[in-house]
């Protein structure tokens, strides 16, 4: 895999009170050369900024990076209005848009705003149709009509701009083989890693869809939201006793990641604090200027 192909970013949570913050430090990613930067999508909280109004102020705010929300809560998103937001996003960015999607998960907030539970099951139907969907209302072409089970649309035209990368969210056997079927990327779910049991059970599956669906399951990207430390010095032990990553140093970081790109077919890297929540300014800095390229370095030796 090449160094360009491995994207560096990071994850952040914005709520109404972090806005003053929020815009200088993904400028701040963005002229220390981070690809992209994510946002959660949690419509239901009322201090959170909308996840889409956020991606696009910030979007056209700053030059090189991407954004994504990580990811779309789809149920309270139809996916042909997602299919026109993330399409407009990209034309008015130049193409900085990842389509980040999950089937949903907290279904008790979700039906409070009125939208109808569906079953896990459904839930995972739905999502796999809605990226079906997204991909054909993108790129131009004859109008769509669709016939799904939980989407139908009639005669719609596709937006003339191509459909973004989508990297899902899945969690569950079934929406992983959705995933391998028609997604472009998986983010591995609850902060899993390239040695977790998680990802050693989830990742087969992926491939496995997607070669039945006759695709090359190498093309669907493994992006992994990854809290850590990054410390002054080394640490005695990078990783608690559960095998959960903790952070060190520099040095520490290099190897694990250009490992995991190495060894395990990484593919992007998404930083948060230890605590999952958003890095400072200086953890920012070391990530973006000396971690991230010295990663690049060592996957091009």
């Amino acid at each position: 895999m090449s160094p360009h192909d491995i994207v560096f970013g990071f994850g952040t949570h914005p709520g109404i009170d972090d806005i003053p913050e929020l815009l200088p430090t993904v400028q701040q990613a963005d002229r220390d050369g981070l690809d992209i930067f994510t946002l959660s999508d949690h419509p239901y909280i009322g201090g959170r900024l909308d996840a889409y109004a956020a991606l696009g102020f910030v979007l056209g705010r700053t030059r090189r990076i991407a954004g994504f929300a990580n990811v779309s809560n789809l149920p309270t998103r139809p996916a042909p209005l997602l299919a026109r937001t993330v399409t407009s996003l990209s034309a008015l960015s130049d193409g900085r848009i990842v389509l980040g999607m999950g089937a949903g998960g907290l279904w008790d907030r979700i039906t409070d705003l009125g939208v109808p539970r569906l079953t896990p099951g459904e839930a995972v139907d739905a999502f796999e149709e809605a990226i079906v969907l997204v991909k054909l209302l993108s790129g131009g072409g004859p109008p769509v009509t669709y016939r799904g089970k939980h989407y139908q649309v009639h005669e719609i035209e596709p937006a003339p701009v191509a459909a973004p990368p989508v990297w899902t969210g899945s969690v569950g056997r079934k929406s992983l083989a959705a995933t391998g079927r028609v997604a472009d990327g998986w983010i591995p779910g609850h902060a899993a890693d390239w040695l977790s049991e998680r990802y050693r059970t989830s990742r087969p599956v992926i491939d496995e869809a997607a070669a039945s669906a006759g695709r090359d399951p190498s093309e669907i990207r493994t992006v992994f939201n990854f809290p850590g430390r990054i410390t002054d010095r080394p640490l005695p032990a990078t990783r608690d006793r559960d095998g959960r990553w903790l952070g060190g140093s520099v040095t520490q970081w290099v190897e694990e990641l250009t490992g995991a790109v190495l060894e395990y077919g990484a593919s992007g890297f998404t930083l948060f604090a230890a605590d999952h929540s958003s890095p400072d300014s200086t953890t920012l800095s070391r990530w973006a200027q000396e971690i991230a390229p010295a990663v690049r370095e060592a996957i091009a030796k």
